[in-house]
């Protein structure tokens, strides 16, 4: 990847040789940059966790204590419909910029991934599969009006009708002890120890992110997260030896997803 022209598009990590590629960007300017120079699409794979539109002054349970649901500004409702526009208008670059065969997930809550299918099925790509990601342990109803939410759900879908998708399937079968995997499933929330460097409110497990890339990727495709927030994509991705590249806009999420993909890197990974 080339430094973009635009000062909106900063490139804050970049390492050629191990495939690292993070921007404080606002993800769709820097998809309309790239889809100028790649019109045939540029990645193998997008995982993307966009906003929810939960923060509403709701409440829920964090280490026993009583924390309201407020991520960021970039989390609160405009209202259905400004918020499904959003979602078409990022699915639609994405879709440009996944090669021919290219997949992508989207991960999210009721709030926000009907909104998700709907889209595609507007832009015409095709829907694979839909993955509940079941948490185990999730956070107590406060509120004891509705059951608890344990479970969220994870889109993969193909840029269109005519895409031959990867699946590694064989591996997956051998990661399920010789059955086929099915698509619930349980996986604990991120440990501490993918906390050392600070906290992102939606971070996600990294034992989730390896099985996404591991299922629909090979050594050394490109994976493009357009939401980096914490660079869970970006870790997972460098561990697996893929290339990563993410754009996320919050200067202290750039600053977490520096040190977590640092780390990485420092840990003699092997270029790919």
């Amino acid at each position: 990847m080339e430094r973009s022209k635009y000062s909106s598009n900063r490139c804050v990590l970049r390492d050629d040789l191990s495939g690292v590629w993070l921007y404080e960007s606002n993800c769709i300017e820097f998809m309309d940059h790239l889809i100028v120079k790649f019109p045939e699409g540029k990645f193998d794979l997008i995982i993307a966790d966009p906003p929810y539109f939960l923060s509403n002054g709701g409440i829920t349970c964090r280490g026993g204590k009583m924390v309201k649901v407020d991520k960021g500004d970039w989390d609160i409702s405009e209202g259905p419909e400004l918020n499904h526009s959003f979602n078409k208008e990022w699915l639609s670059r994405c879709q440009k910029l996944l090669k021919p065969n290219g997949t992508i997930w989207v991960s999210g809550t009721h709030h926000v991934i009907y909104s998700i299918g709907y889209a595609m099925q507007q832009l015409e790509m095709k829907i694979l599969n839909d993955i509940t990601w079941e948490k185990p342990n999730p956070p107590p109803n406060l509120s004891r009006r509705v059951f608890t939410h344990s479970t969220e759900t994870i889109i993969w879908a193909a840029k269109n009708e005519n895409s031959k998708q990867l699946f590694n399937y064989d591996l997956m079968r051998e990661i399920n002890h010789g059955k086929q995997m099915k698509t619930v499933w349980p996986i604990l929330p991120p440990s501490k120890n993918e906390k050392i460097f600070g906290r992102h409110p939606t971070q996600k497990p990294l034992a989730l992110l390896d099985r996404i890339i591991l299922a629909t990727s090979n050594e050394g495709d490109i994976i493009y997260d357009p939401f980096a927030g914490s660079s869970t994509t970006g870790v997972a991705a460098l561990k697996l030896r893929r290339r990563f590249v993410g754009t996320e806009l919050d200067p202290d999420y750039i600053e977490l997803s520096k040190k977590r993909l640092i780390d990485v890197l420092e840990r003699n990974l092997l270029p790919i």
